[in-house]
């Protein structure tokens, strides 16, 4: 997410950052202040129903500022970055010719990344239902070991990168080579050298104690407790959902699920919420930092929101909007 200047090329503002870091109170103020629109950068707020386990902003935290790419798939479907990339650009794009600024929010850094770069995940390779299937069923046939062999064979750069129990990703691999003749690196390799889609002034939220964050991550779950997230994952699973599809593997979701077949307790499941909630914050803050050109605001132990904003403020001015 390093900033590329080009005058040719439309700015947009990021905030972006772990849970329980203040990003939705912040794209809040900023979208007020710049005459701005929320657009979602969340790989699981993109699913209906699945509002508590999300932390998906309220009516009330919204303040009448619009929100794109929320409640836009079903539970059941499986929703890619390709998919994401496609339709949030859409709404950018449409902000933007609206004269407004377009704000992407969210701690999915793949769909953050994905979405300012020129890649263009969807014509580099359609999807044919039959051909996946022919697929899945040599997956299951062969098992993920023999192919990730066959798949080193014209893309060892990608079968390097995969386990072989990713079953989804191996299979697409194949899926893109056998319609396009070009391996997924291959496709990855010309879409760097496309510019970026976005010119982007990013704005990570952190804290400046770990603990703090975890701290923070262990009272977001609890509240997520207290408004009703087991309700919530049982009303999903009284839909017949299988309990493999990726909604329902989401981190807030699974653990309430195995609570609920009886296969650990409640309170088990509540503290794998906050373990692999405190874990999934580290692989994000991991990502971030390797990015260029980003405004880092670290908070004490809670968030400063007037001078959260008076640093972005400041530094969204400096991008000319």
């Amino acid at each position: 997410m390093s900033m590329n200047i080009n005058d040719n090329i439309p700015t947009v503002a990021v905030i972006c950052g772990p849970t329980a870091t203040g990003k939705t109170r912040l794209s809040v103020e900023l979208a007020r202040s710049f005459d701005g629109e929320i657009v979602s950068a969340d790989s699981m707020q993109v699913y209906r129903r699945m509002d508590i386990g999300t932390a998906k902003a309220t009516p009330d935290e919204r303040c009448g500022v619009p929100h794109h790419m929320i409640d836009v798939a079903e539970p059941s479907e499986q929703y890619s970055v390709a998919r994401y990339v496609e339709e949030a650009s859409a709404c950018t794009d449409d902000i933007l010719a609206r004269g407004k600024l377009p704000l992407i929010v969210g701690g999915t850094n793949l769909y953050i990344d994905s979405l300012l770069s020129g890649r263009d995940f969807a014509s580099a390779a359609g999807e044919d239902p039959e051909l996946r299937a022919e697929l899945e069923r040599r997956y299951d046939e062969l098992g993920g070991e023999e192919m990730l062999r066959q798949l080193r064979v014209f893309d060892p750069e990608r079968a390097e990168k995969l386990p072989p129990t990713d079953r989804r990703r191996i299979i697409r691999a194949f899926e893109v080579y056998r319609l396009t003749g070009k391996s997924l690196s291959e496709h990855d390799r010309e879409t760097r050298l496309a510019p970026p889609r976005y010119r982007a002034a990013v704005i990570a939220l952190d804290y400046l104690d770990r603990e703090h964050l975890y701290a923070r991550i262990n009272d977001r779950v609890d509240e997520m407790v207290r408004l009703g997230l087991f309700e919530e994952v049982r009303a999903l699973q009284s839909e017949g959902l299988n309990p493999d599809c990726t909604a329902m593997q989401a981190i807030g979701y699974k653990e309430p699920l195995s609570a609920l077949r009886g296969e650990i307790t409640r309170d088990e499941a509540i503290e794998l919420i906050k373990r692999e909630s405190r874990r999934y914050a580290k692989r994000q803050l991991t990502w971030l930092r390797r990015k260029e050109g980003l405004l880092w605001i670290r908070h004490g132990q809670t968030p400063d929101f007037l001078e959260a904003r008076r640093l972005s403020t400041e530094y969204l001015r400096s991008f000319g909007l």
